[in-house]
């Protein structure tokens, strides 16, 4: 006979899975540093301990949530082109995109829906981010980090890494991990946490500005400048750290010479030149392809697999953007370095509207429940969601990790903060 729902043996199996879900939680961050297979995996993992958690309690309250039904229209969608183009591939990746709103739903309706696990993770961030701020300094000042390797060619400090990812990760890990801390610590009048908590900001941020990639770098001020908007205790400590961060961009050519050559440098010139390179060129590929394809798109991994073939259009002539018909004047890469174009890219203007939809939904839901003084890591966890929501960027593939890992992680983490200070 079929166990009640309110059935002992059922609530203790389904507080073993939480242990385990807990488990690997606790694990992922990390596997984020360094594998993209495993933070996939145990991404997928948590997933299904979540919906076998459900099965056993009987709890599916959850897929009622707006936000939920416009992600099953986005992964329809997508499923949709990548069906259309006719490669395995693509409706093979199709297929396994739900993985990721079910590994966001499990953080937020599950793992993280008490505030004693939100502090939990969020420690977890601040010792990575100390564990990666420490990696830095010792490869800026002995010439190699823990594992013997020195900087990148281009000058680029990597960090605990062994390619220049210290930067995007860094940036992840600031707000939800090191701000928290520093928020708190100002709310205090006494002048020793003040001291304190300035100078866990001036560490993240100096760190940030010598590890020298740039758009995690104009990003950080982005996001300190946001919090300086909703947090008017913070904008005195901010209006500090822009004079510090000034003083030391222009002491670069001094005290790191590779860094001043490319984060000033080389920025300026391709602010300048921006249509010339490569990032420019990416842009301009994606959007002629849009432009090509503009209902159904081209399927997941779309811009791989069709960069190459000749492209025909005049639909944005009037931006300047000519017709590419070959590949020595347009860009061609695994895929176009910014999240709206490649989801453009892979299911049609009718997907981005969708998903467009979907980041309004997060973070109206953080917005609807700031409150700084009170909450700072709902507060900074909002930031975060700016930050990785912004249009205007270079970054990551969108559906791979660990870029896929921080976005779902970080939104999951939001709602659940929200949603628990909406009820309180």
């Amino acid at each position: 006979m079929p166990l009640a729902v309110s059935s002992p043996l059922r609530v203790k199996l389904a507080g073993y899975l939480t242990a385990a879900g807990l488990v690997c939680l606790s694990i992922f961050p990390f596997f984020l540093f360094y594998s993209r297979a495993l933070s996939d995996t145990f991404a997928s993992v948590i997933g299904g301990l979540f919906l076998l958690h459900c099965c056993l309690l009987q709890n599916w309250q959850w897929v009622k949530q707006p936000w939920l039904k416009l992600a099953a229209l986005f992964c329809g969608l997508c499923l949709l082109s990548s069906v259309h183009v006719g490669l395995t591939g693509a409706w093979v990746q199709a297929l396994c995109l739900p993985r990721l709103f079910l590994f966001c739903v499990a953080l937020q309706c599950w793992l993280l829906a008490t505030k004693a696990r939100r502090i939990w993770l969020e420690r977890i961030c601040l010792l990575a981010a100390l564990w990666l701020i420490s990696q830095c300094w010792q490869q800026y000042l002995t010439g190699t980090n823990m594992m013997g390797m020195p900087r990148w060619g281009d000058g680029s400090l990597t960090g605990p890494f062994t390619k220049p990812r210290a930067g995007f990760t860094l940036l992840m890990l600031f707000f939800p991990g090191i701000m928290p801390s520093v928020l708190r610590l100002l709310r205090h009048n006494k002048l020793k946490s003040w001291g304190l908590g300035c100078a866990l900001l001036l560490l993240g941020v100096t760190t940030m500005v010598l590890i020298g990639q740039r758009m995690s770098c104009v990003l950080l001020f982005f996001g300190l400048s946001l919090t300086a908007f909703i947090f008017p205790r913070f904008r005195l400590p901010f209006g500090l750290i822009l004079a510090c961060a000034g003083g030391l961009i222009a002491s670069l050519p001094v005290i790191s010479p590779p860094v001043y050559a490319k984060l000033v440098l080389k920025f300026s010139d391709q602010l300048h030149h921006f249509a010339q390179s490569d990032y420019g060129k990416l842009f301009r590929s994606a959007i002629t392809m849009v432009a090509q394809h503009p209902w159904m798109g081209l399927g997941m991994d779309g811009f791989r697999n069709f960069c190459h073939v000749p492209i025909q259009t005049h639909a944005f002539s009037f931006l300047g953007i000519e017709t590419l018909t070959n590949d020595t004047d347009r860009g061609c890469n695994i895929h176009p370095h910014n999240y709206y174009l490649q989801i453009a890219t892979t299911a049609g203007l009718p997907g981005l509207m969708v998903f467009i939809g979907l980041a309004f939904q997060w973070l109206r839901t953080g917005w609807r429940a700031l409150d700084v003084e009170h909450y700072p890591q709902q507060a900074m966890l909002f930031v975060t969601c700016c930050i990785l929501l912004w249009p205007i960027t270079s970054t990551s593939a969108v559906f791979s990790f660990p870029t896929a890992g921080w976005i779902f992680m970080f939104v999951g983490w939001l709602i659940a903060a929200s949603s628990s200070q909406k009820r309180a």
